[in-house]
């Protein structure tokens, strides 16, 4: 079996320090799709908008129990985004966060990120009427959401990092 390790080219975490509480985990997946465009194959990411911010984001979500971690990405992924494929067992890389707890309280969160190969959308899923859901070029998609390392790890995703 090939080793599935690589390098990314991340930079430093920084946890911002606006609450006591300890930093929590959260399992994003990374939905995208190959297509052709003027015969060349490219990568697009399927980004969900959060319920009430209404910010473009990726699927994410605690851990669960009797889950691995990406088979729980890919769990939000089906719940927020009504997609469903074929999930790699490999971390893309980590962001950070600060989860709205209250008017005075934010929760420091790393997130770690896992790619799922979308195979099937669905019309009917979960969180289908709380949420949008839109495909984009990794560009675009990286352009829309608010966290620096969210950016550079869509920016730098290529299907050759899954092998």
């Amino acid at each position: 079996m090939a080793d599935k390790t690589f390098t990314a080219d991340q930079p430093p975490l920084r946890l911002r320090s606006g609450s006591k509480r300890d930093p929590r985990t959260q399992f994003a997946g990374l939905p995208y799709r190959t297509v052709k465009n003027g015969g060349e194959k490219v990568i697009e990411v399927l980004l969900v908008t959060s319920r009430f911010s209404k910010r473009w984001i990726l699927p994410k979500g605690w851990p669960m129990d009797r889950m691995t971690p990406a088979e729980a990405a890919a769990q939000e992924v089906w719940e927020e985004a009504g997609a469903r494929g074929d999930v790699h067992d490999i971390c893309l890389g980590l962001y950070t966060y600060d989860k709205w707890m209250s008017e005075a309280e934010t929760l420091p969160i790393i997130v770690a990120v896992f790619p799922i190969r979308v195979r099937e959308l669905a019309d009917v899923f979960p969180e289908a009427g709380q949420r949008r859901r839109k495909w984009m070029s990794l560009k675009k998609a990286a352009n829309k959401v608010e966290e620096r390392d969210l950016k550079q790890l869509i920016r730098s995703f290529s299907l050759e990092r899954l092998r």
